[in-house]
């Protein structure tokens, strides 16, 4: 019998399981990718970029991409901090701001990579059940308890909807420590809390550039906070946490918000009707501010309906967790892949 050498509190750890990747043909709706290319100003980039550069270390800083960040979304370069995906940031934040022991606060069900954080930190979980309509309840501090950090994401994965901001500022207001507010989906809402990062010292929003900027496969992120803040998280981070080449293709994504714009209101539109034609299915369709649904099947359990439309060629997906465990969750592809999917479910769904 082969000896584990892990630490005992890392072999009692599941991990964080993500969506699976299949070759062959399939219709891939399974892990909230744009189903559009990113704009064209990233392949020029990519075409013009200097190959024999990467002989070089990247800048530690990542300072060129954060001069364009600081532009676009106007705020200091000093208060941007860049990652490798917004995960990094996710995992920098805890380390940052939570010592093994104390204690990490988040919404249940939300982003099932925020507890495995937690265990890999050795952080005391404080779970915020939300309410029936999966939004926030009355009582977030009492639930959050002690915890140094409250992650929240806005719009919430894996339900889809989102939180009011109202509600938002108050727990800025009076949270005692960091609340950080993961993005990842804002540009497929209604609003944003990036102007929060300026009203309150203990708020980081973060952002990825892996939906709304069609660059998954990249792995590159942004995180908006106070200096201070900012300045502290800069301390965990690798090195070299950004690639040269990474560095280069987000300053072309972020210089082209027209295209980002165009891209978002395609799916959005597509999200709309795909969502209307699930309901008049017989489904229960969750309203979604992201690229994704939430859809409780009309007849068939979800599990058997995600191994129906698997055996058929469609990746969705389904979650064996409390609350969404009867729910698949369905990214939003092209129109002519939603068509296809839906013609699938009305077959299916009996």
């Amino acid at each position: 019998m082969n000896k584990n050498y892990a630490r005992a509190d890392i072999q009692a750890i599941a991990g964080y399981v993500p969506g699976e990747q299949l070759s062959g043909t399939v219709i891939k709706l399974n892990t909230n990718e744009n189903p559009y290319p990113p704009s064209p100003r990233v392949g020029e980039a990519a075409r013009a970029f200097d190959w024999e550069s990467l002989r070089l270390y990247p800048d530690p800083t990542a300072l060129p991409l954060r001069e364009c960040a600081s532009r676009i979304y106007g705020l200091p370069r000093e208060c941007i901090l860049c990652g490798n995906g917004s995960d990094d940031l996710l995992t920098i934040a805890l380390r940052t701001f939570v010592a093994a022991g104390e204690g990490f606060a988040y919404p249940e069900p939300s982003y099932s990579l925020y507890p495995v954080l937690a265990q890999l930190q050795g952080a005391r979980r404080h779970p915020i059940a939300l309410d029936g309509d999966f939004q926030l309840p009355d009582d977030v501090l009492r639930q959050a308890g002690e915890a140094r950090l409250l992650m929240l994401a806005r719009p919430n994965a894996p339900t889809g909807n989102s939180f009011p901001k109202e509600a938002i500022r108050r727990l800025c207001r009076e949270f005692p420590g960091v609340v950080w507010i993961d993005e990842a989906y804002a540009d497929f809402a209604e609003d944003n809390c990036l102007d929060l990062v300026g009203e309150f010292p203990n708020v980081v929003v973060s952002r990825t550039f892996s939906k709304s900027y069609s660059l998954a496969g990249l792995r590159l992120g942004l995180a908006f906070g106070d200096a201070a803040l900012i300045a502290e998280m800069n301390k965990l981070k690798d090195s070299y946490n950004t690639d040269r080449f990474a560095q280069a293709m987000g300053v072309a994504a972020l210089e082209d918000q027209e295209y980002l714009e165009r891209s978002v209101a395609r799916v959005k539109e597509t999200r709309r009707r795909t969502a209307q034609a699930l309901e008049r299915q017989g489904a229960t369709v969750l309203p979604s501010q992201t690229n994704f649904l939430l859809v409780h099947p009309a007849r068939r359990p979800a599990r058997d309906l995600f191994l129906a439309l698997r055996q058929e060629g469609f990746l969705v997906r389904h979650f064996s967790l409390p609350r969404v465990e009867e729910f698949l969750r369905v990214s939003i592809g092209t129109e002519e892949q939603m068509e296809l999917f839906l013609e699938a479910m009305g077959r299916l769904d009996r």
